[in-house]
């Protein structure tokens, strides 16, 4: 893989401004982008999430799973924070991509929990490649984060990537009706450390669909 940094530009947000830098594998062609906001260089961790992207929950307001809430989560805390990183990354899905989700919808919608939908259509539980992110977080001068994450396999994924990852910050947020089974299923298949709670209503917050 081959990181190339592109450009960056300033990005408003209802949580403040962030600066937005565009990177591009050259080998895919997939194009991947880090927000940041405030000092992120001055040789402490910095606060940050690497998200993969998910066009259902992130933009079409979903409530299938928990990834719009986490995205805005993430950019909040970074924004009381003060400084911080998000990496955006393309591989929806979980890495099998937008329309291979749609079929593992399918599967799900006939009783299939995630994992085993993926699996009946030929692929592991979770496609996705971290790889990118050592390199995005070095062209920044980050050294050290602190993840926002509920899944140990990402941070294990990172720091085998090269990134050292000093604490992980729990980011346990959108739950409501339609996702129990798929929070589960994270919690006891793929070993996402979730303590459950209180449920999220479709009108309890703006964003409710973007789970």
């Amino acid at each position: 893989m081959a990181i190339q940094y592109i450009a960056s530009s300033k990005l408003p947000t209802p949580f403040g401004i962030f600066i937005m830098h565009g990177f591009e594998d050259t080998v895919t062609g997939k194009e991947h982008v880090a927000l940041t906001m405030g000092d992120i260089a001055n040789g402490e961790p910095v606060l940050a999430r690497a998200h993969s992207e998910c066009l259902t929950g992130d933009a079409l307001f979903s409530m299938r799973c928990d990834c719009g809430y986490q995205l805005e989560t993430a950019l909040r805390s970074v924004a009381n924070a003060g400084h911080g990183v998000v990496l955006y990354l393309r591989q929806e899905g979980r890495g099998i991509g937008l329309l291979n989700k749609i079929r593992a919808y399918n599967l799900q919608d006939q009783g299939a929990d995630t994992v085993e939908a993926n699996e009946k259509l030929g692929f592991a539980a979770d496609m996705r490649d971290y790889s990118m992110c050592e390199p995005m977080l070095s062209h920044l001068g980050i050294h050290a984060i602190r993840l926002m994450t509920n899944n140990p396999r990402k941070v294990k994924a990172l720091s085998e990537a090269g990134v050292t990852v000093v604490e992980r910050v729990a980011i346990e947020v959108g739950r409501n009706p339609h996702n129990e089974g798929y929070l589960s299923t994270k919690a006891a298949k793929l070993g996402h450390m979730l303590t459950g709670g209180e449920l999220t209503h479709q009108d309890d917050n703006a964003n409710a669909d973007s789970l």
